[in-house]
């Protein structure tokens, strides 16, 4: 059986000055339907302790074999995600992320939809 396809945005709690140009809700909603991945969520701060927690937790037990996570600059976050990854034996190489700040709506979504087909 194919593992699931997982996909997190992450939004620095949504006050950071580098998301307002994007309707977080409407990314979500759009890549939702366009069936990229077989969930998407949302997390308010993924680099703070419970961000920690709540990858354990998600990768927890192997269904997810590929996560994408659209939020800051990709090598701030594999350095975060590290701890979180190794902790469940979760395999790096199947992590995919993503920059989305200073993007608008539609310009978070394509960017998105190409990692997803860049790395499928």
């Amino acid at each position: 059986m194919l593992g699931k396809k997982g996909f997190i945005l992450c939004v620095c709690q949504g006050t950071c000055p580098s998301f307002t140009k994007m309707d977080i809700f409407g990314v979500l909603s759009d890549i939702r339907r366009e069936k990229l991945f077989d969930y998407v969520c949302l997390h308010p701060q993924l680099c703070v302790g419970d961000g920690e927690e709540f990858l354990k937790v998600l990768l927890f037990g192997g269904e997810t074999d590929k996560l994408y996570i659209a939020a800051c600059d990709p090598h701030m976050q594999s350095k975060m995600f590290r701890d979180a990854f190794d902790a469940i034996g979760f395999n790096k190489d199947k992590y995919f992320a993503l920059d989305i700040r200073n993007k608008t709506t539609e310009e978070a979504v394509a960017a998105i939809k190409e990692l997803a087909e860049q790395n499928p």
